[in-house]
């Protein structure tokens, strides 16, 4: 069962931008996070919700790695929305990222009950 978006907003604190162009971005969770099968079932959860998300073509995670590259539309979604989202910034493109992932998060949530 998926958790709460507050559980999944706080994995999100724990990730950082390694590398962003137009388009394609790189995350990586830092290090110290849970076991490795708790970034794993975490990780698994966080890419469900992104491979919905309406302007993100692809989704690749590599537990292991503990990173994940997306492949998105920045005409969905402003290139500047990353930063201030995983920041915590409250900028109008942070609040439309945030939005998106609450209601995908809220339809998968939905289809498991």
């Amino acid at each position: 069962m998926i958790p709460p978006f507050d559980e999944l907003r706080d994995y999100l604190a724990h990730i950082r931008i390694v590398h962003h162009i137009h388009g394609r971005i790189r995350l990586k969770l830092v290090s110290g996070y849970e076991s490795l099968a708790g970034r794993s079932r975490q990780a698994r959860r966080f890419q469900s919700i992104l491979d919905r998300t309406p302007g993100i073509h692809s989704v690749r995670v590599n537990p292991l790695a503990r990173s994940c590259s997306v492949e998105y539309d920045p005409q969905v979604i402003p290139a500047e929305a990353w930063g201030d989202f995983l920041a915590g910034v409250d900028s109008p493109a942070a609040v439309a990222l945030e939005q998106l992932l609450r209601e995908i998060h809220g339809e998968i949530r939905h289809e498991e009950l």
